[in-house]
């Protein structure tokens, strides 16, 4: 199929999506529970993405459809597809997540091995028939089983060549060693994150607040991105627990179909009890809960819990714990929370909340080589999805944004021919009969 065919079909396919918008997002409510204003924000977000990368795709296309002549040779060079791509994403953000891979490697003109998350897979169904609709057949294709037992020996059959998975680093290095071939395997990974907040002692003590309670608790903490640890100056730090703790009173807790709720039930009782038994941990190593009900639960439904003072040695020190428990670690020099960045295992983002530009840009200078984002006196966050999205170390492999994506799910291909007039004939009859998808000057508007 040419560009702009493949365009086509994924624009008929957004116009079936975006029919069945409703049922989508309830599904997504019900099935991960995620609050109704969050689900439908998650789809919306997703149809953006889906036009803007398109978008992208018409740019870099057009980009292409000249001729370059260089040292007395002809050249096209087009971005072609890899093969065949199996795509794995998360239950925290089933929808969008998912596409974040699936879309610009449909679009590249791969073919695509889907298979869902463990929970957040009914949303799926309804799309079904839109993929059979928008796509020929054997673009995309789905599977629906336990990945441990099918995904491995997908990979072991050599058959796959780019991995698209959204999880954990220890199942995307298991999996990456299935493959026979494991240097033709490309991968495309958005793995763990241990993003810390730091908070210094000039801080806008209200807006670090505002910010770390947002970025700790959104969907209940489930979020690479979100806020796992914060880390502040000892000068400040019950200042700003006692007014963390007061804004956290005033969360609604509840089920995810009510009006203005924000902690909703996790997936399942193995989350709460993994919760548990991160704070006992961190309660027999000198810790306590510092908010009222911190870390009361019932069935799966889990009340977030702040725990302070937290150090090295506990769980929640170093491990994602991926949920509502907010870690609060005092220091006193600025070396300790660098040094804690520096030596993590991880290195998506951090969070610098201060006012003092040039501790704020000392700073800067070292964490911008030991995470891919540093933001300033916000949570940290993925978007605009014009903006990469990337890690260090454990945290992701490969770069996803809308130009990225593109990029990362195709290879540069070239035509070339010597420049006689043999070729420049040869050439010209090829572009004005269109004999070639590849060799061709369209122009797709």
């Amino acid at each position: 199929m040419t560009v702009a065919q493949r365009i086509g079909c994924m624009q008929d396919f957004i116009r079936l999506m975006a029919a069945r918008r409703d049922e989508i997002v309830n599904l997504i409510m019900w099935e991960i529970g995620k609050s109704l204003a969050d689900s439908q924000k998650e789809f919306d977000r997703t149809i953006s993405y889906m036009q803007d990368t398109i978008a992208a795709l018409k740019e870099l296309d057009n980009s292409n459809s000249r001729f370059v002549i260089a040292e007395g040779t002809i050249g096209q060079i087009r971005r072609t597809p890899l093969g065949v791509v199996l795509c794995m994403g998360p239950y925290n953000y089933p929808l969008n997540e998912t596409f974040a891979t699936l879309i610009p490697a449909l679009l590249m003109g791969n073919t695509v091995v889907f298979k869902p998350p463990q929970y957040g897979t009914l949303l799926f169904f309804p799309l079904l028939e839109a993929f059979r609709s928008a796509f020929p057949k054997g673009v995309i294709n789905t599977i629906y089983a336990p990945g441990a037992v099918v995904v491995p020996h997908m990979l072991a059959s050599g058959k796959i060549d780019v991995l698209a998975l959204i999880g954990s680093s220890k199942v995307a290095d298991h999996l990456k060693k299935q493959h026979p071939k494991s240097h033709r395997l490309r991968a495309v990974l958005g793995l763990d994150a241990k993003n810390a907040a730091i908070v210094l002692a000039d801080a806008d003590i209200d807006l670090a607040v505002k910010e770390c309670l947002l970025g700790t608790l959104s969907f209940n903490g489930q979020r690479c991105t979100a806020l796992k640890i914060l880390m502040v100056h000892r000068s400040i730090v019950d200042t700003f627990l006692e007014r963390f703790n007061a804004a956290l009173k005033n969360l609604k807790v509840g089920m995810p179909w009510e009006k203005g709720v924000s902690i909703t039930p996790l997936p399942g009782m193995h989350r709460t009890a993994y919760m548990t038994q991160a704070i006992d941990d961190a309660k027999a190593k000198g810790a306590a809960v510092v908010n009222e009900g911190g870390g009361v639960f019932c069935k799966t439904l889990f009340y977030p819990a702040v725990v302070y003072p937290v150090k090295e040695g506990m769980m929640l020190y170093r491990e994602e714990q991926f949920g509502p428990i907010i870690p609060v670690v005092p220091f006193d020099d600025i070396d300790t929370p660098l040094e804690y960045v520096i030596t993590s295992d991880h290195g998506q983002q951090v969070s610098i909340f201060g006012t003092d530009a040039a501790q704020i840009g000392a700073l800067v200078d070292p964490l911008v080589n030991q995470v891919c984002r540093v933001n300033l006196n916000s949570q940290c966050q993925r978007g605009p999805d014009v903006f990469p999205f990337a890690g260090r170390k454990d945290s992701a492999e490969g770069t996803l944004s809308v130009t990225d994506a593109l990029r990362a799910f195709s290879i540069r291909s070239m035509v070339a021919a010597k420049e006689t007039d043999l070729n420049k004939t040869l050439l010209d009859t090829m572009v004005t009969n269109h004999h070639s998808k590849f060799v061709n000057t369209g122009f797709i508007f």
